[in-house]
């Protein structure tokens, strides 16, 4: 079997507090590659930036001051457009950059193959590829740079040489 892991494309990392235009811009397309991902029979899954009102009090909230994804408010819920295609797939709340609970479940799972999409690249992107690649290191492991943004342009690429310094191919 083969998943899809699409992370954080949720409305604070495009259009919101923490939005950017390279983050619009891979939306369309995010969007192409969850169909074809879901036509082709891959299972899906979505991980979610979780916080809740006391984020400024958290360490990560302290390095990086700026309220986001909130749980229950606008910046926390998926794009619209991609809302729409994550009816019926597992969605992985994280309070932080990478989802152990994934890595524990697409273990179990055994999968050929992963792809990971999404935002941000030198941030949860990386994180969650280097967990999955830990926890399964016999899978063939990728990320399609086209469908992922970074902080920046040189955080995007920096956390793409990474992953590719540990055995995860970058397309």
């Amino acid at each position: 079997m083969d998943v899809l892991v699409v992370v954080d494309m949720q409305n604070d990392f495009i259009s919101g507090s923490l939005g950017s235009e390279a983050a619009r811009a891979i939306v369309p397309c995010v969007t192409e590659k969850i169909s074809r991902s879901k036509k082709s029979g891959a299972k899906v899954v979505f991980t979610l930036d979780t916080h809740t009102e006391n984020y400024l009090d958290t360490r990560e909230g302290r390095l990086l001051p700026v309220p986001h994804c909130v749980k229950g408010t606008v910046g926390w819920e998926l794009c619209p457009h991609i809302a729409e295609l994550a009816a019926g797939c597992e969605i992985y709340e994280k309070p932080t950059f990478g989802s152990e609970k994934l890595a524990s479940d697409l273990k179990a799972l055994n999968p050929k193959r992963i792809e990971i999409i999404g935002v941000c690249t030198d941030i949860c992107v990386v994180s969650n590829a280097l967990l999955l690649k830990a926890a399964l290191p016999e899978c063939d492991i990728s990320v399609d740079s086209s469908c992922c943004a970074g902080t920046s342009e040189n955080s995007h690429r920096a956390a793409l040489a990474t992953m590719r310094s540990c055995q995860i191919e970058v397309k």
